[in-house]
């Protein structure tokens, strides 16, 4: 839904005071609210946040025509990873094309916090990117940076908006992208250190259950050859070697299959 100029204006009124508000929440700290518990429990994966982050957005901001998000590589190449419709696609390419336009700017580590054009084809700052926006009958544009600070080799990005209306993104709307932004960086955040604490408890796991499978497959070449264990881990370490097997998978097979396999014993 969208928030009203009057319902906007209650609502910003209450932006910094230090007491908490007494009455209820009003239409849009609701929507926030709402979409920071959504972001928050979403599939933790990048993916799933920028189509929840694009969607809110044409929910929340007035006369957004086209969402997008802009993620730049660590080596400076742009891409559009999420959009509601292939022409924002379009658009955003005119940008990584010319290398011009709020969006890119935006998406720079070091380039502006927010971006926007109210008449983007007779915008002397961009000569090529807003003509040919105009061109495809979008007229206004506001870019808001996505991840600020990102630090190699993390992302940088731009949350994009197009308005087929001039004059489309009053105060109003600039505040709602940035309030946007920011919840979808912070949701983003999350979604990294969900994401890397399971790939840091699967490698964890997985180095664990390999020494434990070792360990098993030096002790049955131990009591089955009368070895010691630096002498065991040596046959294993030869014949994963000789075999282009993986020491673990090796030692895995030998020690789920003992009473069938045998190791090669290593020549001098």
């Amino acid at each position: 839904m969208s928030v009203g100029e009057d319902e906007w204006a209650g609502e910003r009124t209450w932006f910094g005071v230090d007491d908490p508000r007494p009455a209820e929440a009003g239409p849009l700290a609701r929507q926030f609210a709402d979409l920071t518990r959504t972001l928050l429990a979403a599939t933790p994966t990048v993916g799933g946040v920028l189509k929840l982050v694009v969607g809110a957005a044409v929910e929340i901001i007035p006369d957004a025509d086209l969402v997008s998000i802009t993620l730049r590589d660590p080596d400076g190449r742009f891409h559009t990873p999420v959009e509601t419709d292939p022409i924002a696609l379009t658009l955003d390419e005119l940008q990584y094309q010319h290398g011009e336009g709020p969006c890119v700017e935006s998406a720079c580590p070091d380039g502006p916090a927010i971006g926007w054009s109210q008449d983007v084809g007779r915008d002397p700052r961009w000569p090529s990117f807003g003509p040919g926006t105009a061109a495809h009958g979008f007229h206004s544009v506001l870019a808001t940076t996505l991840i600020p600070d990102a630090r190699p080799p993390r992302l940088s990005g731009a949350l994009n908006i197009y308005s087929r209306k001039p004059g489309a993104f009053d105060a109003a709307a600039i505040d709602s992208a940035l309030l946007l932004a920011t919840h979808a960086s912070l949701a983003l955040a999350h979604t990294e250190s969900v994401v890397s604490a399971e790939l840091e408890a699967t490698h964890l796991r997985t180095a664990v259950e390999s020494r434990d499978v070792i360990g098993q497959a030096k002790g049955i070449l131990m009591q089955r050859r009368g070895i010691t264990a630096d002498e065991a881990f040596d046959v294993l370490r030869k014949a994963s070697q000789d075999l282009n097997v993986k020491l673990a998978d090796l030692a895995r097979t030998l020690a789920t299959r003992h009473t069938e396999l045998d190791l090669p014993v290593p020549g001098p």
